[in-house]
């Protein structure tokens, strides 16, 4: 009997057909309208699984902001720095940009370079160095402009050109256990 109605519901199927025009594809449309569907409601999964990474790529997207964010102080801060060392020098004439160049080279007739110095040292330790030179103006240690940490180099600014030629003596003395180098 089972066999009977399989084949009933066929012919079912084909009067229905019929009844629709005669074309046979009508219920093939229903059935693909149905798969449709079901793709559809497929579809909405997908999404609604992109609703549930969004607090994730929310997340994301904030990291990126304040990386974005911290980039641009940075670059803040470097045209900052930029701006400074146009405005310092590496020279022990730094604090004197309104000199005319004849004082700034009367100074420089005045100042040794002393190479090779402890990374320790203080401005304090190298006056007291070369006190005996004579009198010290201003002792100037220079550090990397990022670190702050010294470059293992300074000036020394003496009182007259005099006290230059006493402390190029100290040349290859001991500072600090180093042995450093005036010039």
């Amino acid at each position: 009997m089972s066999v009977m109605s399989d084949s009933n519901a066929d012919l079912d199927r084909e009067d229905s057909s019929h009844e629709n025009g005669g074309d046979s594809s009508a219920g093939a449309l229903a059935d693909d309208e149905h798969n449709d569907s079901d793709i559809h409601s497929d579809t909405n999964v997908n999404h609604s699984a992109d609703a549930s990474e969004d607090p994730e790529l929310e997340a994301i997207k904030a990291r990126v902001r304040e990386m974005e964010e911290e980039a641009e102080r940075l670059k803040i801060m470097q045209e900052v720095m930029n701006d400074e060392d146009k405005h310092d020098s590496d020279s022990p004439n730094a604090s004197t940009t309104g000199m005319s160049i004849e004082e700034k080279m009367e100074v420089d007739a005045r100042s040794v370079y002393v190479g090779n110095v402890d990374y320790s040292a203080t401005a304090d330790d190298l006056e007291r160095h070369f006190h005996g030179c004579g009198s010290v103006n201003r002792v100037t240690i220079l550090c990397d402009k990022y670190t702050g940490h010294p470059k293992g180099f300074a000036y020394i600014e003496f009182a007259d050109k005099d006290s230059v030629e006493t402390a190029t003596a100290l040349d290859e003395s001991l500072f600090k256990g180093r042995q450093i180098r005036v010039n």
